[in-house]
């Protein structure tokens, strides 16, 4: 595990390949646009798992009650999580609550990602068994959309500054390449748990992320970064960041789908 931490520490400060990457393609004239897959300056597809290099203690263990270390809680969130009550919760269905897209991507959990079509990337969690839909597409999200746990995901291929330039950076440099990154933009959530003592975020929270991929130069590992702000005005003071990193695994042999659960670790 410390190698792993080293390794990732080390590729965090560096853009593996940043200058040979990234233009995107053009359609020929008079032809089709291009397509959010053609366009993939990184390939984000495959099979992950996570390494909880950071935060294990509320990534692994179920706090206890009040347990708010590191996180920016209003009143009226911390109001929430003391009166929280987990049977409740049960009761009412929602043991999927701690597996939503506000936290998703800091689980123990292994992903699978594909190609749903040419304009959908389809992400799946063992843990919990949750799936998320991420459409690259400039138009907003319907005005009928319902909530869901993962909500409605809009994604986009930027530039590596604007992921680096802290969640919305200036525009690229001239020489730099125009894109690098996936920006993906969440909206249309249910109200869910940022971890399962009753901290929670509300349904008025929406999710930005940047990924990443990183390739050690030595072993040829390949990892994914990925970047979150969580964004909630009832029950957050100010958006609480995350950074969460996965390793590439040759195949799937070790997916292991657990269902959604309020009391134990995922």
């Amino acid at each position: 595990m410390n190698k792993s931490i080293r390794i990732v520490t080390a590729l965090l400060g560096v853009c593996v390949g940043a200058a040979g990457i990234g233009q995107a393609q053009t359609p020929a004239p008079n032809g089709p646009p291009p397509t959010a897959r053609s366009q993939a300056p990184i390939d984000v597809t495959g099979n992950w798992v996570s390494l909880v290099t950071r935060d294990w203690r509320y990534r692994m263990v179920v706090p206890r009650k009040g347990e708010y270390q590191g996180l920016p809680l209003s009143l009226a969130g911390k109001q929430y999580a003391d009166a929280w009550n987990a049977a409740q919760d049960e009761a009412a269905g929602r043991q999927c609550a701690p597996y939503g897209g506000g936290v998703v991507m800091m689980l123990p959990t292994r992903l699978r990602i594909s190609w749903q079509d040419d304009q959908t990337l389809q992400v799946q969690t063992d843990a919990g068994m949750q799936t998320r839909t991420l459409r690259f597409q400039s138009t907003p999200a319907p005005a009928d959309t319902p909530r869901s746990w993962q909500g409605y995901s809009a994604a986009a291929w930027v530039p590596f500054r604007e992921a680096r330039g802290g969640f919305g950076g200036g525009p690229p440099a001239a020489a730099a390449p125009k894109f690098g990154s996936l920006k993906i933009t969440t909206t249309h959530l249910l109200a869910g748990l940022i971890r399962k003592n009753g901290v929670a975020y509300s349904d008025q929270s929406s999710v930005t992320e940047y990924w990443e991929v990183q390739t050690d130069p030595v072993t040829n590992t390949r990892y994914l970064i990925v970047l979150t702000a969580l964004n909630d005005p009832l029950y957050l003071t100010r958006p609480y960041y995350t950074t969460a990193t996965f390793k590439q695994e040759p195949d799937g042999s070790k997916w292991d789908p657990t269902p959604c659960t309020l009391t134990s670790t995922p």
